[in-house]
């Protein structure tokens, strides 16, 4: 029995492996930055398969409408993650068109197996959870992370309670189903400064938060911003904060936010690219060890304008499907 077992382990791993290799696509999840107001807030996917030169698929149509998903009527910051043949995305609930920048109190949760059909569910942290939240402002940029050591899958963002200036990430693990959380958030980390847009990142045995970030002076006014990163040795902490900005423009005026990292298909090398918001572009530097990144940066070809996304890898046969649809 135990050499059976042994056996089916390596079999696993091993279709695990062959899986991991197989990829050779990917594809880039954003909402737009362009076009009618009411259809920019609405998930929209693209295609490369070199990670550089990408093509909006659609149309560059929303391929699922944020009214049917949403509270809100819009959705932001979308972030996807795969876990072998499994699909997650979450997303910030705001309709800033309809709705402004005063509020928002929820995310959207979604899943699949096959990228093409998708369940989802809205939280409104208000509602689901009025001790706590109940005077919460803002909920943002939600990611998910898969904890392999407990077969779970965190979900962490960035919280404003109204009165307050705090903006700190917050985490809780998906329920099985992937419909809400095991229990209320909590507090995960809280940068000195303040931090939006977490992205947690591992690599040989460190979790790598990054985020962007800002320096503030002696009387509390922000006076340089960019992507920094926080690192840990466990998923649930401590952070250990690095005030070093990663990213080419922090000493420019040039504002940059929503940044990602992904890891390139068969390849030692990490790209960071981020949100250049004010100024119409998305770009990218690359690194092989996460601490440190190319000084020049790289701009994408495309036939879209993204905002704040994120990219996962795909196989040619979940290439075709998705061209397919």
């Amino acid at each position: 029995m135990k050499f059976k077992f042994g056996l089916l382990v390596l079999l696993l791993l091993s279709q695990i492996s062959i899986a991991q290799n197989n990829m050779q696509a990917y594809l880039f999840a954003y909402f737009e930055g362009t076009g009618k107001g009411e259809l920019q807030e609405q998930l929209r996917f693209a295609v490369s398969r070199d990670a550089k030169n990408w093509k909006a698929l659609n149309n560059n149509q929303p391929i699922i409408g944020s009214d049917s998903i949403s509270n809100s009527g819009g959705i932001r910051d979308p972030h996807i993650l795969r876990n072998n043949d499994k699909f997650f995305i979450v997303a910030t609930d705001m309709f800033t068109v309809k709705n402004g920048w005063e509020s928002n109190p929820g995310i959207v949760l979604m899943h699949s197996d096959n990228l093409i059909d998708w369940k989802s569910t809205a939280i409104d942290f208000r509602k689901e959870y009025p001790e706590n939240f109940k005077n919460v402002q803002w909920v943002w940029a939600p990611q998910t992370f898969y904890d392999k050591a407990k077969d779970k899958y965190l979900i962490y963002f960035t919280i404003r309670f109204k009165g307050q200036d705090n903006l700190d990430f917050y985490s809780a693990y998906a329920n099985e189903d992937f419909s809400g959380f095991e229990n209320e958030p909590t507090l995960m980390f809280r940068a000195k400064y303040g931090a939006i847009d977490g992205d947690i990142i591992y690599k040989d045995g460190i979790y790598h938060l990054f985020y962007k970030g800002n320096t503030k002076d002696s009387n509390g006014k922000e006076f340089k911003n960019g992507i920094q990163q926080a690192i840990s040795k466990s998923l649930s902490g401590p952070w250990k904060e690095d005030f070093k900005y990663l990213d080419a423009y922090a000493d420019t005026k040039i504002n940059v936010e929503g940044s990602s990292v992904f890891k390139l298909n068969n390849s030692d090398e990490y790209i960071l690219m981020y949100d250049l918001y004010s100024n119409g572009r998305y770009e990218f530097q690359r690194s092989k060890d996460l601490f440190n990144f190319s000084e020049e940066t790289e701009s994408f070809t495309k036939d879209f304008f993204p905002r704040h996304g994120s990219v996962i890898g795909i196989t040619k046969e979940e290439l075709e499907r998705i061209y397919k649809k």
